[in-house]
């Protein structure tokens, strides 16, 4: 009988382990984040050179454009007009194999100061197989607004692998994707309106009324009156010192206040390109009887000769033979009470000998006829 995998299990019963102390207090730094450090994302279009050949080819016009514009600003004389490069690129008197056109992006962090460094990501836009061992020639990274807030370079990390040779080929990861880690130093800060704006405000991670109403009483019982106010479910506003000091004395004791963060709602997530099947301790099923079962067909081909008798006439002929064997088993049925938990879903589905995938296909059965109280999300 086939069982779920031991791996699955160890997931399930970690979960049911973490779920029995969802009851403790958590930071409320780690249950919300504040509204005036939401990062911004920054994007720059540059040049990654010294590549092994793996770069672009001359059929990408940017990238000789690209070059040409490069080596004027640096006062490199190319003379005739830009078709005239193009032509010597395509005609192979100007090799771009090392040199890859590629866009640039990362994100600006709320509160980051010029002279600050942040991670990046880059990607080929071209006809690039290989960014390893590259470096990024200075890029500006640029704001939706269009101004410069950063400026990257340095050398690349790919961890992706691409090697072929007489018609075989292999690859490993993603080669055309790599990062700079610090790779980008700010030049430029974003405008907040944490040091003038009298509130500041709390956005919860999750969308909870029962989360946000914790945050607010537990703010309200260390420093009294009404100084934390619920907007909704996810916003809580703070009124806050005016003097910038007090106010980040004052932020760095709201965040370190435990707070005991309401139920989740029942959830089922599913990644059904992996298998993957999470379960929360919310989930509850009503009365339910399932019965799972796979049909199996195996088609086996033989070769064989066919040997005419000797005065009969014919010729000796390769005839192939399949066999079809079809296998239906019988798979038990079993039922679900009103109130059912997690560990007793896993264990009955389990007794049947589902796998992931077929625990998966239960799960969306049960849904479909209502019998599973929870959210299904499949991802």
């Amino acid at each position: 009988m086939l069982r779920l995998s031991p791996f699955f299990r160890l997931c399930v019963a970690s979960l049911s382990l973490l779920a029995a102390g969802s009851a403790c207090a958590d930071r409320v730094k780690d249950l919300a984040t504040l509204a005036a450090q939401r990062p911004n994302q920054l994007i720059g279009y540059g040049l990654v050179v010294g590549l092994q050949g793996t770069g672009d080819d001359a059929s990408v016009p940017f990238t000789t454009q690209s070059m040409k514009a490069m080596l004027s600003q640096m006062g490199v004389r190319i003379d005739g007009p830009l078709t005239d490069f193009e032509q010597a690129a395509t005609a192979a008197r100007v090799d771009i194999k090392n040199t890859a056109a590629v866009l640039v992006t990362a994100d600006l962090p709320g509160f980051a100061k010029p002279g600050q460094r942040i991670d990046i990501n880059v990607s080929s836009i071209g006809k690039a197989t290989n960014l390893r061992g590259g470096s990024l020639i200075m890029t500006a990274m640029r704001g939706v607004d269009g101004e410069i807030y950063a400026l990257a370079q340095g050398a690349l990390t790919a961890t992706g692998i691409d090697a072929s040779q007489a018609g075989s080929k292999v690859a490993i990861g993603v080669p055309t994707s790599a990062r700079i880690p610090g790779g980008a130093i700010v030049e430029r800060i974003v405008d907040t309106p944490f040091e003038t704006a009298e509130n500041v405000i709390y956005n919860i991670r999750e969308n909870d009324f029962s989360t946000t109403t914790a945050i607010v009483n537990a703010i309200n019982k260390k420093f009294g009156g009404d100084v934390a106010q619920a907007l909704d479910g996810v916003s809580v506003s703070v009124r806050a010192p005016k003097n910038l000091n007090q106010r980040v004395s004052f932020m760095s004791m709201i965040e370190a206040l435990e707070v005991t963060p309401g139920e989740p709602p029942a959830r089922v997530v599913i990644n059904s390109r992996t298998g993957t099947v999470v379960i929360n301790r919310s989930v509850r099923v009503t009365a339910a009887a399932v019965s799972h079962g796979t049909i199996s067909v195996a088609i086996t081909a033989t070769n064989e000769v066919s040997q005419p008798n000797a005065f009969a006439g014919g010729q000796t002929a390769e005839v192939q033979n399949a066999e079809i064997k079809v296998n239906e088993p019988n798979k038990p049925m079993f039922l679900f009470q009103p109130g059912v938990e997690l560990r007793q879903i896993v264990d009955a589905v389990n007794q049947v000998g589902a796998s992931p995938s077929a625990l998966i296909a239960i799960l969306e059965a049960l849904k479909s006829s209502g019998s599973l109280r929870a959210e299904l999300v499949i991802i």
